[in-house]
């Protein structure tokens, strides 16, 4: 115990709280047992050891953060750690990267039997769902997923210029009132622009030299360990998985061809469809299916996007296409808090079964969704809306 508390007292001192994400106000750190998933990279070790610096004393023992992978959990099990830190009068467990403790779901589940006075918070890969099975464990968890910073975060990162969140129907309510208040702090359509290139995770503010090569690194960790270790992907496949991931990020957007990719890469339809789900899951993708379909297990998905226009950049820095990129962060956002269809004949995308929005440049016209009630172009290029016609760069306010 020791030596994970030296460990512990040297990673919070370390930790800054000069920016703290909003989830830490979002999430209930009173429940007996929290789970907070997500991507690689997007700040969950960071919000645990801010939540410990902010809510603790220097050398409180009530509290304790670790990493399931220290060389220390490989001389006692989980419950043995749980068992000696309620003993010595400990109350709040945080455990970081659970995914990478084979079994965990188990041993958690028995600490939080054995000890109802204990609060256990664990974190871990954005397949963490996949992992736990537990349907005891999970009626008992409280989950939350984090997500990377949205143009709204990225301001309040990087410029340190604050805004409030909007929600869609205030945008589609009140453009003209959002629009001033933006602007009056900030050029919008600049900080769009930038924004779509790098920092939608938070690391960009430590190392902005090498943000791309580390998003490769992070794509390729979860491809090569994640996926593997989770999914029970054959590593054999994963080269197959990389060649699948580099084809969506140099494509434009249109209709999926399982057949036709699947033949590029020279794996089976179904293989593919299992691979984009996996993906998905893994947050390194966007699956849309049609407004008009039915979702089964080997439904193929109608469009597939990067889930972020920064995996864009990265992987694909010398061919990116500007409309990829734009329904690409239109997806990025929308998706966080509403649920987004592929539109097929009417828009690009259908939102909450409700809007049709078309994303495209400032000289987007709206033939395609002409006469459809809530009916919306979101357009590049803007830094005011014009009726119907609304910047691309508020749906960066959703969260």
């Amino acid at each position: 115990m020791d030596a994970l508390f030296v460990k512990h007292d040297r990673l919070i001192a370390n930790t800054s709280t000069e920016i703290v994400r909003d989830m830490m106000n979002q999430v209930n750190w009173n429940s007996r047992l929290i789970s907070i998933q997500g991507a690689k990279g997007v700040g969950k070790s960071t919000l645990l050891k801010q939540f410990v610096k902010l809510n603790y004393k220097t050398a409180d023992r009530k509290v304790l953060y670790c990493s399931a992978d220290t060389v220390d959990l490989s001389r006692m099990t989980l419950v043995e750690l749980a068992e000696q830190f309620v003993m010595n009068g400990g109350k709040r467990l945080i455990i970081d990267e659970i995914h990478k403790y084979d079994k965990w779901s188990r041993e958690i589940k028995e600490i939080y039997d054995l000890y109802p006075e204990l609060q256990v918070v664990v974190s871990g890969s954005s397949l963490l769902s996949l992992l736990a099975g537990d349907a005891d464990l999970s009626r008992r968890c409280v989950k939350y997923t984090m997500h990377g910073l949205s143009l709204r975060e990225a301001l309040r990162f990087y410029e340190r210029i604050e805004f409030p969140i909007y929600k869609l129907e205030d945008i589609i309510a009140n453009p003209y009132e959002i629009w001033e208040q933006v602007s009056a702090k900030c050029k919008p359509v600049e900080q769009f622009k930038k924004y779509l290139q790098h920092g939608y995770y938070p690391f960009f503010m430590e190392d902005k030299e090498d943000y791309y090569t580390k998003l490769e690194q992070v794509v390729n960790y979860v491809i090569e360990v994640e996926l593997p270790m989770i999914c029970k992907v054959d590593v054999a496949y994963i080269r197959k998985i990389k060649a699948l991931v580099g084809v969506i990020s140099e494509s434009v957007p249109y209709e999926l061809n399982a057949n036709k990719l699947a033949a590029a890469i020279e794996i089976g339809r179904d293989t593919v469809v299992s691979y984009l789900k996996n993906l998905s899951d893994a947050n390194l993708m966007n699956l849309l299916y049609s407004d008009k379909k039915s979702i089964g297990k080997l439904t193929k998905p109608d469009k597939v996007y990067l889930e972020n226009t920064n995996l864009l950049y990265a992987l694909s820095p010398s061919s990116v296409e500007i409309g990829t990129a734009r329904e690409t962060f239109a997806v990025t956002h929308l998706s966080k808090s509403h649920n987004v269809e592929y539109g097929k004949d009417k828009g690009d995308f259908k939102v909450d079964s409700r809007y049709h929005l078309e994303i495209g440049g400032k000289d987007k016209r709206f033939s395609q969704i002409a006469d459809i009630p809530d009916s919306y172009i979101f357009a590049d290029d803007i830094e005011s809306p014009s009726g119907a016609k609304l910047p691309l760069w508020m749906l960066g306010f959703l969260y």
